[in-house]
């Protein structure tokens, strides 16, 4: 049960036209993979750091996010995904 309270607390989550975009801060190591690679421009690197020292992505264009499932595949440390809205993924 703790672990799911400490997931919510390092979870941020987005609401997007077709559903969620979720970043575990926590998770990430800066890579900037899911920065360079989204078709639509939706995230930049954020100003603050994680507690790795880290800067994580921050939807900065949101209302452009599709929920294409990209930025989930290409992070190498599952540290952002998407939810569609009514799927169970």
């Amino acid at each position: 049960m703790s672990t799911e309270i400490e997931k919510e607390k390092t979870t941020e989550k987005w609401p997007t036209d077709q559903g969620y975009l979720y970043i575990r801060e926590d998770y990430c190591k800066g890579c900037g993979y899911c920065i360079e690679f989204c078709p639509q421009e939706v995230l930049e690197e954020s100003e603050g750091f994680n507690e790795k020292g880290y800067h994580p992505p921050e939807p900065t264009a949101i209302d452009k996010c599709v929920n294409c499932g990209f930025c989930s595949i290409i992070c190498p440390d599952f540290a952002i995904w998407d939810e569609k809205e009514g799927s169970n993924e």
